[in-house]
This record gives structure tokens, C-alpha cells and sequence, in this order.
């Protein structure tokens, strides 16, 4: 007995050694060694993407993060904010952003996403769009450490395939209506129309718009806060009628949103005011909205974007899941988000690598008829390949030292 006791406390001793060897050999796997910061510049594929106020996009500029841990494994990133007068940041600032605050990351742990986080904020205030480009990075790395795709770490698997929707640029009725109907044969049935000028041309905008799509279609008025409160109030009262028609961001205040519902109907969306758990809980205890757009850089990153998620499944308030813009990296880590979405309450999601030129990952992950899937479902991480080449050197590296 006694020499079984022995036996059994001597497996005891080597069991919690192999422990301790395990997660000695995880945490190296999954230390930062090296951060490196990319840019790359991404074409709207259409010519123009017109919002209200003039704003004109046509080329931005791209951030690409790869996170190295000690190990070798590597995750990647991206950020793109949409011009330099939509939302605070602007393309050239998020590597100068960066710069400011890569360093105190050396040396943690991409699972530990809590502490990064809080790294990034304690060591610089605000820059939400630029830290979210390195969050997004470490999720990607963390995945690959511990060997599960991104969207499992997020929640699990809720969807086979995403209802993706695709935006319609400011322009006139005639064009407009002919973007419509050559998405719609691609097989998109959400329309986000940017609309914002004035109220009456807008409507005609979206009655032809009605007019071409279906009765399962939806069709989204979006002002980007465009309007000025008595516009929007006016545009409200033109677009009542028309079915299967909603409205997304009328002006650029939430008091403005509010008196804008106290008008209308219409099912309203709110996007550019919605920036943390804060403004979404005020928002919602004001019944100012039935949806939300939650962009995974405007709040900072999947880690917040995450708590926003779940919070918007606790409150029973639809998403659409997206981000400002971006390429395949960015499309990648929106359909994990999405994918680990209640899908009934996920109104859709964007996949912006369709609406641009150039592709860093291999055009992935894809859509097929107006749907998203995730790339390489079973693959840890993103499930994506970087293609390092078409990035070209990077604007600046950090390394730890002494390892």
C-alpha cells in the first residue's frame, strides 16, 4: 500500500511537472517578440464612393499589422479609416498611433487580450481605430497558439453563411438604381444608400430604388449625419410610406437621432454615434434605435467589440457587423465576429473586400451571391495567408531584445 502511495504521489509530482513544462511552453509560443506595421493602399472598385457632405473616396491608405510571438507564430491585423472627415483618425495616423504604444506590448501574452488591452490604453488615450488593428493581430496569433479558429474563441460557429449587404454611393437617381440592379444579380439583397442632400432628391433616390428591388430586399437611407436636423425631419416624412425602407443615421447627434424617431415610423439604425458600451446603452434606454452598425475598429478592436456584441444579444438589438473599410484582412476578421453571431438578431455584414481592387490574402474570404462564408473554417486563427510580398517593407518594426 504504502509503495502504491508512493507510486501515485511520485505520478503526482511528474503530472504537475509536465503542467508546468506546458504552460511554460504555451506562454513562449504566445510572448510578442516582434511587432511590424505595414501600410498598403486599397481603390474602391467602382470609381467614386460618394457620401453626403462631398466626401469622394476613390484610394486609402491601409494598415497591416503582423504580430511575432517568440515562437515564430505570427498574426495579422488591419485597420483602413474611411478618409480623413467621416470618424476621428485618418489612414497616415494609424502607424504614427501605433508607434506611440507598440513597445509596451513586447512581452505579453496575445491570449492574455485583457492585459493588451489595457496596456494599449493605459500607455495612450483614445486611438481606438489604431489599437484595433493590433487587437485584431493578437486574436489572429492566439488562435493560432492554441490551435482554434477565431470565431470559436469568439463564441462558436452560429452560421454556415452571412447575409451580406453592399453600399450604393451618393450619385445620381439613374446611376444609383443601376448599382442596385447589378448587385442584385450578383445576388445581394441589403442596400445601404448614401444619401444626405437634399431631402426630396433623396427620396426620389430611394423610390427608384424600391421601385427596382424585391419584396425580400431591404433598403437602407443612410446619411452618414448628413442631414441637418430639419432636413432629416422633412426626408423622414418623404420616405414614410415606402416599403421595406430604413433609416440609418439621419444627423450627427444622438439628440438629433431622437427628435428625428419622435417623427417617424421608420425603423431606425444607428452607426457613427454608437462608439462603446456607454452610448449603446444610452441609446437603447432612449428606444432610439431597433439596430445597430457595430464596427469592429470604431469601438476598438474584436476584444470590445465582443462585449458590445454580447451586450447587444443581451438587450435583443439587431447588428449589422462591419468596420469603416478594409481588405480581405479586414473582411476576415468581420466574419469571424459575425459567424459567432446570433443569427437572429445579425442583420448582415459587409464584405469590403468585394469593394476593392486589391487583395493581400488571396481575395479571401469570399462571397457568393449577396452571402459570406468564413475562409478555411477549420484552419486556427483568421484562416488566412498573408501574402507578405505585396505589403513591401514595413514602415517600422519593434523587437524585443535579449531573447
Amino acid at each position: 500500500m504504502r509503495h502504491r502511495l508512493a507510486i501515485n504521489a511520485k505520478e503526482t509530482v511528474d503530472t504537475n511537472k509536465l503542467a508546468i513544462c506546458n504552460m511554460w511552453y504555451i506562454s513562449s509560443m504566445s510572448r510578442i517578440q516582434r511587432i511590424d506595421v505595414f501600410t498598403y493602399d486599397l481603390t474602391y472598385a467602382h470609381g467614386d464612393y460618394v457620401m453626403s457632405g462631398g466626401r469622394v473616396i476613390q484610394t486609402l491608405q491601409s494598415t497591416v499589422v503582423r504580430v511575432t510571438t517568440e515562437s515564430g507564430v505570427e498574426g495579422f491585423g488591419e485597420v483602413c479609416p474611411l478618409g480623413a472627415n467621416y470618424l476621428p483618425g485618418y489612414g497616415a495616423g494609424a502607424p504614427s498611433v501605433i508607434a506611440q504604444f507598440a513597445s509596451s506590448l513586447l512581452g505579453l501574452d496575445v491570449e492574455n487580450l485583457g492585459l493588451l488591452n489595457h496596456a494599449m490604453d493605459t500607455t495612450l488615450s483614445g486611438h481606438g481605430y489604431a489599437k484595433s488593428v493590433v487587437d485584431i493581430a493578437c486574436w489572429d496569433a492566439y488562435g493560432k497558439v492554441v490551435g482554434q479558429p477565431v470565431y470559436t474563441l469568439l463564441g462558436g460557429r452560429r452560421h454556415d453563411d452571412l447575409p451580406l449587404y453592399v453600399a450604393v454611393p451618393l450619385d445620381s437617381t439613374e446611376a444609383m438604381a443601376q448599382h442596385v440592379i447589378a448587385r442584385k444579380a450578383e445576388g445581394t439583397r441589403k442596400f445601404q444608400l448614401k444619401v444626405g442632400a437634399d431631402p426630396a432628391d433623396d427620396a426620389s433616390r430611394v423610390a427608384a430604388i424600391v421601385a427596382v428591388t424585391d419584396v425580400d430586399d431591404a433598403v437602407v437611407a443612410d446619411a452618414n449625419c448628413g442631414w441637418r436636423l430639419q432636413d432629416a425631419v422633412i426626408a423622414a416624412r418623404l420616405l414614410e410610406s415606402m416599403d421595406r425602407v430604413y433609416l440609418e443615421q439621419p444627423c450627427r447627434t444622438l439628440e438629433e437621432c431622437l427628435i428625428v424617431r419622435e417623427r417617424t415610423t421608420l425603423p431606425m439604425i444607428l452607426d457613427e454615434v454608437i462608439t462603446d458600451p456607454q452610448s449603446l446603452i444610452r441609446a437603447y434606454n432612449a428606444k432610439a434605435m431597433e439596430a445597430i452598425n457595430l464596427k469592429i475598429s470604431r469601438v476598438g478592436g474584436l476584444t470590445k467589440a465582443r462585449f458590445m456584441r454580447e451586450l447587444c444579444q443581451s438587450l435583443g438589438v439587431r447588428m449589422t457587423i462591419e468596420d469603416t473599410w478594409g481588405g480581405d484582412l479586414t473582411t476576415a476578421a468581420v466574419s469571424h465576429l459575425a459567424t459567432s453571431t446570433d443569427p437572429e438578431l445579425l442583420f448582415a455584414a459587409s464584405y469590403m473586400n468585394d469593394w476593392v481592387l486589391e487583395h493581400v490574402a488571396g481575395y479571401s474570404p469570399r462571397s457568393h451571391d449577396g452571402r459570406g462564408s468564413i475562409s478555411r473554417a477549420d484552419v486556427p486563427g483568421l484562416g488566412i495567408d498573408v501574402d507578405i510580398t505585396a505589403l513591401g517593407s514595413p514602415v517600422f518594426s519593434v523587437e524585443a531584445s535579449g531573447r
